[in-house]
Parts: C-alpha cells; sequence; structure tokens
C-alpha cells in the first residue's frame, strides 16, 4: 500500500504503508510463451478441472487450454506445465466454489456485530453480513503474500478514499477502504488468482469494490482470519 495522510481526528502525521503487489508490483498477464511436452506432476487434476481427457499425458491441446488458463490469471511460467502453482490455485477455485451461500458456516465471523466484512484467507474470500445474514458475497479476494501477510483480527474501517493514489509508489488504488494500518479493501485489474499475492490489502475486482464501498462505512468492522494457503 502506499503511504496515506490519514485525518487529523485520526492521527497526525504520515503512516508509512506498503504498496499492493496486486497494483504495482503485480505481474500482469502473462505473455505467452512455448507449450512444454513434459506432464506435469499434477497433470490428471489440471486436466480434469480443464474437462480435458484424463490419461495423465501431455498433448498439445492440452498444453493450449493449461497455458491459456495460466496467462488468464497471471502465473508464471506460462509454458502450459501442470505444475503446484497452477493445480493450487485450481483447487482454491473448487474449495471457493463448494462454499456457496453459506461462507460462514464455521461461525468464525462474528455474529455479533452487525454489519462486519468478513475475510477469510484461508479459502481466498471475503463477504458482508449483518448479524448471521448475509448481505453480500461470498467473493473472491487477494491477500497478502508471504512475508506481507494481510493481518489477522477484528478491525474497524477507519479512512475511505475513492480515487486514492499511493504516494510511496505512485500507483493507483481505486475504492480504497482502510481498516488497519494502512491495509485496506480496494479495486485492481488484475486476476483475484494472481500468484503470489498483495503486499497486504485486500484486493478486489472494480465491481465488488464499487460494491463494498456502497455497503460500508467509517466505523465498521471487518474481521480477518485464517492462513493464505503459502503463508
Amino acid at each position: 500500500m502506499g503511504d496515506i495522510r490519514r485525518r487529523a481526528a485520526i492521527v497526525a502525521g504520515v503512516t508509512g504503508l506498503v504498496a499492493p503487489l496486486t497494483i504495482g508490483l503485480g505481474a500482469g498477464t502473462a505473455q505467452a510463451a512455448s507449450c512444454t511436452t513434459s506432464a506435469g506432476p499434477y497433470q490428471k487434476q489440471v486436466e480434469k478441472f480443464l474437462g480435458r481427457p484424463v490419461d495423465g499425458k501431455q498433448s498439445s491441446a492440452d498444453c493450449k487450454a493449461i497455458q491459456s488458463f495460466q496467462t488468464k490469471h497471471g502465473i508464471t511460467p506460462n509454458i502450459g506445465y501442470a505444475g503446484s502453482v497452477t493445480w493450487g490455485v485450481m483447487d482454491l477455485m473448487n474449495k471457493q466454489k463448494a462454499v456457496g451461500n453459506n461462507p460462514n458456516k464455521d461461525g468464525k465471523c462474528p455474529t455479533n456485530k452487525g454489519r462486519i466484512a468478513c475475510v477469510n484467507l484461508t479459502l481466498q474470500l471475503s463477504w458482508i453480513q449483518d448479524g448471521k445474514k448475509l448481505v453480500y458475497g461470498p467473493v473472491p479476494v487477494r491477500t497478502g503474500r508471504d512475508g506481507f501477510e494481510t493481518r489477522t483480527g477484528l478491525k474497524k474501517i477507519y479512512w475511505r478514499n475513492i480515487d486514492h493514489v499511493s504516494t510511496i509508489y505512485n500507483v493507483p488504488m481505486p475504492y480504497a477502504q482502510f481498516f488497519d494500518g494502512g491495509q485496506a479493501f480496494h479495486s485492481v485489474g488484475l486476476s483475484m488468482w494472481n500468484p503470489p499475492g498483495s503486499h497486504g490489502c485486500v484486493n478486489m475486482t472494480p465491481t465488488v469494490a464499487k460494491k463494498y464501498w456502497s455497503l460500508l462505512r467509517n466505523g465498521d468492522d471487518v474481521f480477518v482470519y485464517g492462513r493464505k494457503p503459502g503463508t
């Protein structure tokens, strides 16, 4: 995240923040590369996910399908190899889909706070609930990478800036809603499954970030829990 100038009512001075990888340091859309002829250790799982014939053997069509998936989600190298990173993204997608419309089934996000934005780092999902009522979501999000983890615990939105720009990295953070020492919800132009993750912010698609902006206000609770895979 960039440093932000908090309003005087909150705190005087400047807080040093870390720029989100998703905006300033992300890989972006990977460029097309030559396809590999080698089968990867997760060949069958990846073939099944992509609806390819599950034979564990790399074909030209398999490689192109895998490469297309890698390019779409910024996975590098995007050579069509069915490795651990590619399968990890697919496995996470499967787990996210399995949640359905009951993201707080485990009851870990507080239901006694009224309106609250929940972030499950383990599943890389977020939603807004009011008591036990689901208001919006769940939606995939992109949280902090290893070494820059999105901090867990109960927090509150303390500052919002619809057109925020990081003053350290000079990168945009649209629809920014800060909730913990500079960590914020905000939109990015990358896939939510683009590895390895942000530098602490909870990244969202523009559509989702706009919806969160319309539903949340200063003082609203945010609860972050779990642990992002790979951190």
